[in-house]
C-alpha cells in the first residue's frame, strides 16, 4: 500500500485579523502569504484501485459501416439451404434479418426499391417472407454487397437480364463445388 499525505493550503494577508485592515491603493501591489500545512492522518490507496486513462477514444459502433466492413461481412450470411428454406412457408422480418446480418430498416428498404420482394403483410403490418422472397433478397444483396453494385445498377440489371435467378443460382453451385475442392485439397 502506498501512503499520501494530503496537504491544505491558507490564503491569508500577511496582516493580523485583529488589525483593521484599509483597502489597498491602486499603485501599491498587495502581498498575500500562502502557509502549507500538512495533515496528521495520511490517507491510504490500495494498489487495486484500477486506474482510468482519460483522453482514450472508443469508436462509436453507431452509424454507417465502411466499405471495407461490408466487404468482410459480405460472405457471412447464414442462409439455410433450399430443403430446409422451404420447410416454412413465412419468416417473420427479424429472422430474415438474421440471416442476412443486416437491420430490419434495410430490409425494409430494399422492399420498397426492388419490386420483386414482396412480403406478406397482416393487418397490423408485420412483413413476413416467403422463401422465394428470401432467394430474390439474397440475390439483391449478392448484387448490392457481393457485387458493389448501385442501387440503381442493380435495379437496371435485373430489368436488362430477365433469367437473373438461374445465373444466379448456378453461380452459387459453382461457388458450392470450389468450396469443396478448396476443402478436397486442404486435406492432402
Amino acid at each position: 500500500m502506498k501512503t499520501f499525505s494530503q496537504a491544505t493550503m491558507d490564503f491569508t494577508t500577511e496582516t493580523n485579523i485583529d488589525q483593521q485592515v484599509a483597502p489597498p491603493r491602486e499603485d501599491q501591489p498587495v502581498n498575500i502569504g500562502i502557509r502549507i500545512k500538512k495533515l496528521k492522518q495520511p490517507e491510504t490507496v490500495q494498489e487495486s484501485t484500477p486506474v482510468v486513462e482519460k483522453n482514450v477514444k472508443v469508436k462509436s459502433t453507431r452509424g454507417r459501416k465502411s466499405i471495407k466492413q461490408v466487404a468482410e461481412e459480405a460472405d457471412l450470411i447464414n442462409i439455410p439451404e433450399d430443403e430446409v428454406l422451404f420447410l416454412k412457408q413465412y419468416y417473420t422480418m427479424g429472422e430474415v434479418a438474421e440471416m442476412f446480418r443486416v437491420n430490419q430498416s434495410l430490409l425494409r428498404f430494399w422492399e420498397s426499391e426492388f419490386s420483386i420482394i414482396q412480403p406478406k403483410k397482416n393487418k397490423k403490418g408485420d412483413r413476413y417472407f416467403r422463401p422465394i422472397d428470401i432467394k430474390n433478397l439474397h440475390l439483391i444483396y449478392h448484387l448490392l454487397r457481393q457485387r458493389k453494385y448501385t442501387i440503381e445498377g442493380a435495379k437496371d440489371f435485373l430489368k436488362q437480364n430477365k433469367k437473373v435467378e438461374e445465373k444466379f443460382e448456378v453461380i452459387k453451385k459453382l461457388e458450392q463445388i470450389k468450396s469443396f475442392f478448396l476443402e478436397l485439397k486442404a486435406q492432402l
